[in-house]
């Protein structure tokens, strides 16, 4: 595997300054067959979402191993995937109003196959417009909430209200319905809808669901054809808490230095709100902003923008100033946006070390 447009290097992992992002290849690339292997022997066709790693080489590396396409959740973070030669994207967050119509159209010149996501009229205007401008059909999947209690119609009778538009709308087709997460409803709710919509003589074949925590799951959905899921890529401490993946599985670490040891029982490391997400997990998954692998009983206890502070008071593990120690963050997707690059490797070797080219794509 390589990077798109990285240079390779030759150095060692003890050789890289710090704080610094790790990707492990070889555990990417067992996540990723482990999940189109899964994705595979349950018939569902596999659209991964790049907002974890926004990086075209895994992507593409994604696509080979099996995926139908991908999912992206911003239009620049689309349009990053395009231009590195994936053409079948799903845009899984509604796009709305008139400074929109432009660079849709735009994406959608640049895929052979572009689907939004969507859950309201006005969207439904922006993407229509689009495509006329484009000259091109995009795909609408409607959006219903299942759990999540964020965008998504509540009702059948909704969605089918909604797909009618479609269908009196130029330049966009219906391609189905999806969810994310999927919520313990979300068959039901398929089933009530496709049956509104045939009466109508609407067809709504896909039925797209995500979410990593959930997703060795998902088959269990009755009637889903397509799995969006993304942290899978890398997993987290999160996807761990669930019981998705192991911390043998995580990919992504973030490596610190030991910077201070101001006093018994507290440590100081050189990687804080701008390296580490400041996204908090469950209680009963672990407490703080990550999981230390060299002192596992460390609690990292708080963060400022440069300062990790560490919680040693549980911990047998002596740390010292200069030490270096590899933290699996609570959640993958925004440590890979708060950082220039990633440096990938396969044991201690770096491999390569690539800018994340989709990083701060937030429209």
């Amino acid at each position: 595997m390589g990077p798109h447009g990285a240079q390779s290097a030759a150095a060692r992992l003890d050789d890289l300054d710090t704080p610094a992002v790790l990707i492990d290849l070889d555990r990417v690339e067992a996540n990723v067959a482990k999940a189109q292997a899964y994705a595979d022997r349950h018939r569902l066709a596999l659209r991964p979402h790049v907002k974890t790693h926004k990086l075209p080489t895994l992507a593409h590396r994604q696509v080979r191993e099996g995926a139908v396409g991908i999912t992206a959740q911003k239009i620049g973070e689309a349009l990053v995937m395009a231009h590195a030669g994936l053409d079948d994207i799903l845009l899984s967050y509604p796009i709305v109003g008139p400074r929109k119509v432009e660079p849709l159209a735009r994406l959608a010149r640049a895929t052979r196959r572009l689907a939004v996501m969507l859950d309201n009229e006005t969207a439904l205007a922006t993407v229509a417009a689009a495509a006329v401008a484009a000259g091109k059909v995009i795909d609408v999947v409607i959006e219903f909430e299942s759990g999540n209690r964020r965008t998504g119609v509540l009702e059948p009778a909704d969605a089918r209200a909604l797909a009618r538009r479609v269908v009196a709308s130029e330049g966009v087709a219906i391609r189905g319905l999806g969810t994310h997460p999927l919520g313990a409803g979300a068959g039901d709710f398929v089933r009530e809808a496709r049956a509104l919509l045939a009466a109508d003589g609407i067809e709504a074949p896909v039925f797209s669901g995500g979410g990593t925590p959930t997703m060795w799951r998902a088959h269990e959905h009755a009637g889903l054809t397509e799995l969006r899921v993304g942290t899978y890529v890398y997993h987290d401490r999160a996807t761990v808490g669930a019981g998705a993946a192991t911390l043998d599985d995580c990919a992504l670490h973030v490596l610190a230095t030991v910077v201070s040891v101001p006093e018994r029982g507290r440590a100081v490391i050189d990687a804080g709100s701008k390296t580490l997400t400041s996204d908090r997990i469950a209680e009963a998954y672990g407490a703080g902003y990550g999981h230390v692998l060299e002192a596992p009983g460390a609690v990292i206890a708080s963060l400022s923008e440069e300062h990790g502070v560490l919680d040693l008071s549980g911990c047998s593990t002596r740390l010292r100033v200069g030490d270096r120690v590899r933290i699996v963050p609570n959640h993958a997707c925004p440590v890979t946006n708060l950082d220039d690059q990633v440096v990938a490797h396969r044991g201690d070797r770096v491999a390569w070390v690539a800018p994340v080219w989709a990083r701060g794509a937030t429209r």
